[in-house]
């Protein structure tokens, strides 16, 4: 008997990856037109895209909404039906692009088996490489977000908290005594976002995966030691499979 495999849903599109007019969304006009609501969720999609290439290139407080409604192709009452301002925007944007960035963390990091090192070897390298696959988006998420208001930094905060997640499989490991565990697994998060951080400040997305093997090190060492974190760092082999570019991304980086 043969076993009919689910479709699987289309993936979702992380903001920044497409350009705003992008034609394939357009509207169509004439008799049979689509419902209100699917227009309004091709237009918040398309704000999405336009509003990360706009804060990406202009920076979050020289972006202003008109410029954001022309490269999204979508009229200022649209957006403001959509959204109460440039900062609700931004908030809405920042957290349908991370909810995609761990998604595809999450998979990797389930998919990869039981070896907590390997695991946190595929989670690590998904965020590097969809991250330079959609530049805009990186800079938006990641240097843009400090600009953005006290909402959006409690955001970015509460983001950095979630991903001790990752650590949750880590065994006890070597770490010594008297040092928090938790502590410390917040000193690595904060570690990690910084690198990556200074990178993407600097116009150095597309660089994000050499950063590989020293941010897998510096997740894996306290918790491995020295000899097993040096093996977690080896190169990128076929058998860890394609590169992760962001779903409609316009090229994957190795």
């Amino acid at each position: 008997m043969t076993t009919q495999r689910r479709p699987q849903p289309a993936p979702v599109p992380l903001p920044g990856a497409r350009p705003g007019r992008d034609p394939d969304r357009a509207i169509k006009r004439g008799p049979r037109r689509v419902s209100a609501e699917v227009v309004a969720a091709t237009q918040r999609d398309r704000l999405f895209d336009g509003l990360v290439q706009e804060v990406a290139t202009k920076g979050y407080d020289n972006a202003r909404v008109s410029d954001i409604c022309h490269a999204a192709g979508v009229t200022r009452p649209a957006f403001y039906a959509l959204f109460t301002g440039k900062e609700d925007a931004f908030l809405a944007t920042y957290r349908h692009g991370i909810a995609v960035v761990s998604q595809l963390m999450e998979s990797a990091y389930r998919d990869a088996g039981p070896a907590w090192p390997d695991a946190a070897r595929a989670a690590l390298r998904t965020l590097l490489e969809v991250l330079a696959s959609v530049p805009a988006f990186a800079r938006m998420a990641l240097v843009e977000v400090d600009a953005a208001g006290p909402d959006a930094r409690r955001e970015r905060d509460a983001l950095l908290g979630s991903f001790r997640r990752f650590f949750a499989d880590a065994g006890p490991g070597p770490v010594a005594a008297g040092v928090d565990r938790e502590t410390l697994v917040s000193t690595v998060v904060g570690g990690i976002h910084a690198t990556i951080r200074s990178r993407v400040a600097q116009g150095r997305a597309e660089e994000l995966p050499l950063l590989l093997p020293v941010l897998i090190y510096a997740a894996t060492a306290p918790f491995l030691g020295a000899d097993d974190a040096a093996r977690a760092t080896r190169p990128v082999r076929p058998d860890d499979g394609p590169s992760t570019a962001a779903p409609c991304a316009p090229t994957a980086h190795p």
